[in-house]
């Protein structure tokens, strides 16, 4: 039996009226928190502050691939990046989490069918 292709979701999107985005403690438990709500596995957490009142980059590595984000607190905003794969993998759910644990609004969304999703049309 031939298993078949793996399935992903690849969801863009920036965020407005953020607050928090300078708090390390506080992107690291949105980011494990998202991949909670998504049904992923969290291998790592790596961030990366750029100093007072500046934004921090930072990714949670997943097993099932990666959720990224970039903050400029000083505009209040947030681009996040969630490449999920998997059928149980919820990127939508990861997404909102994020949102309401930053209190922001989601200004923009692009969500990019991967892999064995995008190779059956």
């Amino acid at each position: 039996m031939i298993p078949a292709p793996a399935t992903g979701l690849h969801l863009i999107a920036d965020l407005a009226g953020c607050h928090g985005l300078g708090d390390v403690s506080l992107i690291e438990a949105a980011l494990r928190e998202a991949a909670a709500a998504a049904h992923v596995h969290v291998l790592s957490v790596h961030l990366h502050p750029f100093g007072p009142e500046q934004g921090v980059t930072g990714v949670a590595l997943l097993a099932e691939s990666h959720i990224s984000i970039h903050s400029w607190p000083e505009e209040g905003l947030a681009a996040i990046d969630i490449f999920v794969c998997g059928p149980l993998a919820d990127a939508e759910a990861a997404l909102d989490v994020i949102a309401a644990r930053l209190g922001g609004t989601i200004r923009h969304r692009h969500a990019i069918p991967r892999l064995g999703a995008a190779l059956a049309r």
